[in-house]
C-alpha cells in the first residue's frame, strides 16, 4: 500500500512509520507510539493489528471495522503520562477528528496502556 504521509500524524511516510509496526518489523517503544499506530490501524481498517495490541483481559473476541462509515481525519495527542520506554504503564490523552454521516465529530479519550514482556498493549479508555 502506498501512502505518502502516515495517518498517525508523524512527518514520515506510512512505510517509514506505522507500517513497520503493522507488519511486525518493529514494536512500539512507547505508549504514545502504540496509540499512534493503533489510530493508523483504524484508518486503514486493520482489525488484526488492533486485536494483537489489545491487552488480553480487556480484548474483545472479535472486532469488525470493515463496514465502518467513519472517515478519519486527524489524531491530536493532548497529553501523555508515563508510557516511556522505561515505564510499564502509561496514559495517553488524545482527540480524534472524523467525519461520520457527513458531520465532523471529535472524540476525546484518555487511554491506559500496559507493557508486558517489553511490548506495549492498549488496556482501555475513557471517552469524555
Amino acid at each position: 500500500m502506498t501512502i505518502e504521509n502516515c495517518p498517525c500524524g508523524s512527518t514520515l511516510t506510512y512505510s517509514q512509520c506505522c507500517e513497520l509496526f503493522h507488519n511486525e518489523t518493529n514494536i512500539a517503544l512507547t505508549a504514545e507510539k502504540l496509540m499512534r499506530s493503533r489510530y493508523c490501524a483504524y484508518v486503514l481498517k486493520n482489525a488484526e493489528y488492533l486485536l494483537s495490541t489489545w491487552y488480553k483481559s480487556t480484548r474483545p473476541e472479535h472486532l469488525d471495522i470493515s463496514q465502518d462509515n467513519v472517515v478519519w481525519q486527524k489524531l491530536e495527542i493532548v497529553h501523555t503520562k508515563k508510557g516511556s520506554a522505561k515505564d510499564d504503564k502509561g496514559r495517553v490523552e488524545f482527540n480524534v477528528f472524523y467525519i461520520q454521516d457527513g458531520e465532523i465529530q471529535v472524540m476525546h479519550e484518555i487511554s491506559r496502556f500496559k507493557k508486558v514482556a517489553g511490548r506495549w498493549f492498549y488496556v482501555d479508555g475513557v471517552v469524555e
